[in-house]
């Protein structure tokens, strides 16, 4: 059985958020469908980053090289904070939002409102970076 999001008369509840979510200044932008998709790329940044780190030590590449385990960690830790975040750091940056279907946006027009997304979206991209250099650094000293 399935069920359409677009027919059902009133929001299906999902686990962890809000069901009467709504935009709120450096906090929250994005929607269900919206944080469904950060989580995706989430789960793509990690299954990429073990992938690669598993070939690398299966191809005895030498520890530095290891250290590309990174980028996709950064993928991976991006659409996780922005999942777990409900917010967009892309949309933060842009001055947007989406509550409803992909592909949708509202403009932010508070100038105070949009200085707060966009420092939301810092942090987030800053955490990312500095997850990504951590397992960068740890792919590269795991003795093996």
């Amino acid at each position: 059985m399935t069920t359409s999001f677009a027919l059902s008369p009133t929001p299906m509840p999902i686990a962890g958020i809000d069901p009467d979510a709504a935009y709120q200044p450096g906090v929250c932008n994005i929607g269900p469908e919206e944080i469904r998709r950060r989580r995706r790329s989430g789960h793509v940044g990690l299954v990429s980053a073990v992938g690669l780190f598993a070939v690398l030590v299966a191809v005895g590449a030498p520890p530095i090289t290891r250290a590309v385990v990174g980028l996709p960690a950064v993928i991976a830790a991006s659409g996780y904070l922005q999942a777990h975040l409900r917010f967009c750091a892309g949309f933060g940056q842009l001055g947007v939002f989406n509550f409803g279907n992909v592909g949708g946006t509202e403009q932010v027009v508070d100038a105070e409102a949009r200085a707060k997304d966009r420092a939301k979206a810092r942090q987030i991209g800053l955490t990312s970076f500095a997850v990504g250099i951590l397992v960068a650094i740890v792919a590269v000293v795991v003795p093996l």
